[in-house]
């Protein structure tokens, strides 16, 4: 499985096609919008959310409900673009209609792609690479991630995150019973956190930072259960899934950091408290006593819960800017203000959730015989009958 997307922050609309994708799997819109309507909630967030109203459309393999194995090609329109048409606009400019063009972008803001991108592919108008390098690219990876869910969901493997931090303000209380309570929890919760106490004090954080005009960023933690073991390989470096889980989670705007099970803690440790001790019984096969590595080994799932966690820095763009300097002048100046949000790691929680789904099925979809996913689901259940009996 494989996709891509297409589309700027500001363009008429964002596109993704989805490759790999087994046929006869069912798949309805309302699974895509469901998980881009979670994207857009949040303690924090700013006005685009409320212009934009995500809705995904299938343009292509699906029929009557179900995939058809041809690529998937989703579309979300972006209702901002009917005042970006001419800024925005495909069609060469004449001269005239040229100096017309407002809000072309010399300088450069910290913490974003703006220069790195403008020296890589020549754009003295450095919206060529905000457009592009925005997180509301996010939009449609979450419409991927929500198919890749879907697959999981129809072969028992559930999926859900939570908010672990927020601008220092650390959450202690963490349990839950299961997958379903954690995702119910934190879909009533504004900054997605299932401690009552830590939730006050994380929405004063973001309240503070948006009144003193600055961004405050946290890590977020995702959940899989369901797994079966033994899924990804130990055989070369780039088909190890905990690293391209690991590369998934980076890959999504201002993530800085990425820990599996208690990640950066088992290097204060010793190896007898960080190893899980391997069990057995005949009703479970194997299984951990704990599960401190995060449910991988050797690049490998082990069958228990998949625990991975994402650091999220501050957003970049502040109401209170930062100092650059303008690509024409090389003067300093204080960098312009885009619209913005004070806190997104609510919303970035989900995208992980996408992220990490998307790496899940792949590798699922990679192992098993995947043309169709009735024989899919079949050979994941013998496969799991297997391993419970070897």
């Amino acid at each position: 499985m494989r996709y891509l997307t297409a589309g700027e922050s500001h363009g008429p609309q964002l596109t993704t096609i989805l490759d790999g994708v087994p046929a006869g799997m069912p798949l309805v819109a309302e699974d895509i919008n469901d998980q881009l309507h979670r994207r857009q909630k949040g303690h924090g967030r700013g006005r685009r959310m409320q212009i934009e109203k995500d809705t995904a459309e299938i343009m292509a393999g699906v029929r009557h409900g179900l995939t058809l194995g041809s690529p998937i090609a989703l579309v979300v329109e972006n209702n901002d673009w009917k005042h970006w048409t001419t800024i925005m606009g495909q069609a060469p400019l004449d001269q005239e209609d040229e100096n017309d063009v407002k809000r072309k972008i010399s300088r450069p803001r910290p913490g974003h792609a703006d220069l790195n991108g403008a020296l890589k592919y020549g754009h003295r108008d450095m919206r060529n690479v905000l457009e592009r390098s925005s997180a509301r690219e996010t939009t449609v990876r979450v419409a991927a991630g929500a198919v890749a869910k879907k697959l999981l969901s129809l072969l028992g493997i559930e999926i859900a995150s939570h908010v672990i931090e927020i601008g220092g303000v650390k959450a202690t209380e963490t349990h839950y019973q299961s997958i379903a309570e954690l995702a119910e929890k934190t879909e009533n919760s504004p900054v997605r956190c299932i401690d009552p106490v830590a939730e006050k004090k994380m929405m004063d954080a973001i309240d503070n930072a948006k009144q003193n005009g600055d961004s405050i960023g946290g890590v977020v933690e995702v959940i899989v259960e369901g797994m079966p073991s033994g899924v990804g390989s130990y055989v070369h470096y780039d088909r190890k899934l905990d690293a391209k889980v690991a590369t998934a989670i980076i890959s999504i705007n201002a993530f800085k950091g990425v820990e599996f099970g208690i990640g950066f803690e088992s290097a204060r440790k010793p190896g007898s408290e960080v190893h899980d001790e391997i069990i057995w019984d005949k009703e479970n096969g194997y299984s951990r006593k704990t599960n401190r590595l995060g449910g991988f080994e050797g690049g490998m799932t082990t069958g228990m819960p998949i625990v991975v966690r994402g650091v999220m820095k501050p957003i970049p763009t502040l109401y209170k800017p930062l100092q650059s300097v303008d690509i024409e002048t090389k003067e300093p100046f204080s960098a312009s203000i885009e619209r913005s949000d004070s806190c997104a790691v609510p919303a970035a929680a989900v995208v992980a959730e996408s992220a990490v789904a998307w790496e899940l099925a792949a590798a699922i979809v990679d192992q098993f015989y995947s043309d169709r996913f009735d024989t899919l689901a079949e050979q994941v259940r013998q496969y799991r009958e297997y391993a419970r009996n070897f």
